[in-house]
């Protein structure tokens, strides 16, 4: 219980980083230790995402023999340590406790991001005092110190809330859709092109998982309906909020594909070019920042910085470790398990990520280093209920439909497997 409460904690602390080193950071430093030294459980198959992170992490100190000064790069290069920690700690701790412990994770994310979002949305129409703090170049960013963190963290409540309306009944739903609307606005007001992109790439899919997975005709021809409504909604919030003239000259300026910064002379794309050539003659890297100083600007390209930062070892290392995880991650789409429908929003967020790669550099997203862990996590709890019982094989594997295991029966062969 208690353990469960500290994770809860860290996880909404998690929205709350208008300085470095955060509160959520400084916390888990403190129950990283102490859960060590009481016994923190590593499983054979959180194995390839510990040695690639570690190899990543290894890339990174490679790269300093590029470097004249060390101040920056080191605190830089501490911080991914430290995040690739955190990836660590939470893949092992939902190991125990398990159906309990993912939903303290996901409602702790839920409410984390809901205040945070109200902070960015408040502070953006001024209607709370020092709402400047929350909002950067006309922008709202909530708790956070980039509008472009801001809304992507939104998007994985926004998912799960979403996935949850689709499959129940409409009126159980009702503070769901004040939270999705709640989302929304904050994911549309941070006038993040990325988190708009990935909003749209994760709601598209964990719909069709959603869809996908459920066997009743009917159930599926209620989605279609609340499809329908959920878009005239959507449609009904935007034409509020751009209806406020600030608004909609912002939208018209944020809403091209293309910048003048992105398409001009040594402009994003430019760069990502003139990069990855640049990279091809340079095994350890440039070291961190150095790009930046050179051209101007920072890569805001995830795959360009892996090779930048980290060197070929690490570079090379992160695209094995994306590989891997899109490899785990499938299969426990359709598992019969608990926590499925939170495992699908993990995918659909992971692979909006993966599509924002290509323009922002995200390699210190604190959220998204908490999803490598809950899915790596979750392919660890598979692989243990998986195993045979003492003198007794598990069940046929379990799939949607009508061959499911009843509900009650199912966690019982779940809570002898994970506690064997």
């Amino acid at each position: 219980m208690i353990g469960n409460a500290v994770i809860g904690v860290l996880v909404f602390l998690s929205g709350f980083v208008l300085f470095e080193p955060a509160p959520s950071d400084l916390l888990l430093c403190v129950v990283v230790a102490f859960w060590s030294f009481a016994g923190l459980s590593l499983s054979r198959p959180m194995l390839p995402m510990i040695v690639l992170m570690l190899l990543y992490m290894v890339g990174g100190l490679l790269s300093f023999s590029q470097l004249d000064a060390f101040t920056r790069p080191a605190i830089y290069m501490a911080t991914t340590a430290f995040l690739i920690i955190s990836s660590i700690f939470f893949a092992a701790v939902i190991q125990t406790d398990t159906e309990r412990r993912f939903k303290v994770i996901e409602r702790s994310y839920i409410a984390s991001a809901i205040v945070c979002a109200l902070l960015g949305i408040l502070g953006y129409f001024g209607a709370i005092p020092y709402g400047e703090i929350f909002t950067l170049y006309d922008r709202a960013k909530g708790a956070f110190k980039d509008p472009n963190v801001f809304g992507p963290f939104l998007v994985l409540p926004l998912v799960v809330m979403t996935r949850a309306v689709l499959t129940d009944r409409l009126l159980n739903s009702g503070w769901r859709l004040v939270g999705i609307a709640v989302l929304l606005a904050g994911v549309f007001l941070s006038f993040s092109r990325a988190a708009w992109g990935m909003a749209i790439v994760a709601l598209l899919i964990v719909t069709l998982l959603a869809f996908v997975s459920e066997p009743r005709q009917s159930r599926r021809l209620r989605m279609v309906a609340y499809i329908a409504g959920g878009l005239l909604a959507v449609a009904f919030l935007l034409a509020i909020l751009l209806s406020i003239p600030e608004v909609q000259e912002l939208f018209a300026q944020r809403f091209k594909l293309v910048q003048s910064y992105d398409g001009g002379r040594l402009g994003r794309f430019e760069r990502h070019i003139i990069g990855f050539f640049m990279i091809q003659e340079l095994p350890f890297g440039l070291g961190p920042f150095e790009f930046g100083k050179m051209m101007g600007e920072d890569e805001h390209n995830m795959w360009l910085k892996g090779f930048t930062a980290y060197g070929w070892i690490g570079g090379f290392s992160y695209i094995a470790l994306v590989a891997w995880t899109l490899v785990i991650a499938v299969p426990l789409l359709f598992r019969a398990r608990p926590w499925t429908p939170f495992v699908q929003c993990l995918f659909a967020v992971y692979i909006g990520h993966l599509v924002v790669h290509n323009v922002i550099d995200n390699d210190h997203w604190r959220h998204l280093f908490l999803i490598y862990g809950l899915i790596w996590g979750a392919h660890a709890l598979e692989w243990k209920a998986r195993r045979p019982v003492i003198a007794a094989p598990l069940p046929a594997p379990l799939v949607f439909g009508p061959v499911a295991l009843p509900r009650a029966r199912y966690r019982t062969v779940i809570r002898s497997c994970t506690a064997a």
